[in-house]
């Protein structure tokens, strides 16, 4: 049965909705990301912008042209200013985006290596530029 979604991402199967890609001119995200150009979404709480993000990521990553990867580094607000605990929060925040969104295991295997091996300031950027290597494809980061 479904339900209205009122808060968090909306789920097609389990939630009544307009399609949320519908909304977006799906042209121009296109070709953006063709260009290889940064675009910020923005819109008020609760207009469906997650929802929307999280449908884009789905249909990026059954095209065979890019990968594409969810990251909410929100979390490492609550670090306030202790550098190293914010970066160990960043850097977890793609592992666990690979991790549900593309079932990949190999960030996290490269994270562990990293933590035991480089200094804090270095980890986030040498963590993507090693896993960014291994992909076959180029990678989209969408974060929040």
């Amino acid at each position: 049965m479904k339900t209205f979604c009122t808060a968090g991402p909306a789920k097609p199967d389990k939630h009544y909705g307009i399609p949320p890609l519908s909304r977006w001119d799906m042209d121009e995200i296109d070709r953006l990301i063709a260009e290889e150009r940064y675009f910020v979404l923005h819109a008020p709480r609760q207009t469906g912008k997650t929802s929307g993000l999280l449908a884009l990521i789905a249909r990026r990553n059954a095209e065979a042209d890019y990968t594409t990867l969810y990251v909410n580094v929100e979390p490492a607000q609550a670090a306030r200013g202790n550098m190293e605990v914010g970066v160990r929060i960043i850097l977890d925040a793609p592992i666990a985006g690979a991790d549900q969104y593309l079932e990949d295991r190999i960030l996290p295997e490269i994270a562990q290596e990293l933590l035991a091996t480089q200094a804090t300031g270095g980890l986030l950027r040498e963590g993507l530029r090693r896993w960014c290597r291994r992909l076959d494809k180029p990678l989209i980061w969408v974060y929040t």
